[in-house]
């Protein structure tokens, strides 16, 4: 019960506060004890629906910030005029150019709390999950800059762990956290990386 206790808290937490998912208290801590998301920073978030990494990232970053969001859902307006909401799926060329148009150029921190829709099957799920974060590894030449951050939802499997050490490779230093908002039984964590080493840079 403690679990489902433990959701309702911050279910209940955002809902009184504003924010659209209890996700969002994930990015606070992690952005908090990290001092991951710096005033005046260019943010792109992968996979903002419904939008409550956006409302962080916006407060971090400040009217000086930009925080671009995309999903494949429509995120509804969020009234914060240096937020930008795109639909699409980041893998294809044109919503990566429409990312970059509205950050402006690459990011000083990239964002990606997505997760595939599961199934239950779970190599299906294992090669979705995969294909994800590969998407992800793909974007990173073109929305980050060098010197620049990534976090990244990773689910517990073989597969997640073996990209999750790739992508950190391409990073001067590189960990996992379990923030104090996600689910006991949940098996996600997130991958830090500070300070990203672009090849040819």
């Amino acid at each position: 019960m403690s679990g489902y206790h433990r959701k309702d808290a911050f279910h209940q937490r955002a809902k009184r506060e504003g924010y659209r998912s209890r996700a969002a208290y994930k990015l606070a801590e992690i952005a908090d004890r990290h001092a991951l998301l710096a005033p005046g920073a260019r943010i792109v978030d992968l996979g903002a629906w419904p939008g409550g990494w956006l409302q962080v990232a916006a407060e971090r970053v400040g009217p000086s910030g930009r925080v671009v969001g995309v999903d494949l859902a429509a995120i509804d307006p969020l009234g914060i005029k240096n937020v930008f909401a795109i639909q699409g799926d980041f893998d294809e060329p044109r919503v990566l150019q429409a990312i970059l148009d509205a950050l402006g150029g690459p990011a000083d921190v990239l964002l990606c709390d997505a997760a595939p829709k599961l199934t239950g099957l779970r190599d299906v799920d294992r090669a979705r999950e995969e294909s994800l974060l590969e998407a992800v590894a793909a974007a990173l030449p073109a929305l980050l800059r060098p010197g620049g951050d990534l976090l990244c939802k990773l689910l517990d499997s073989p597969e997640a762990n073996a990209i999750g050490r790739r992508l950190g490779h391409s990073f001067r230093e590189a960990r996992t956290l379990r923030p104090e908002a996600t689910r006991k039984a949940s098996a996600e964590r997130y991958l830090l990386a500070r300070d990203y080493q672009k090849k040819g840079s």
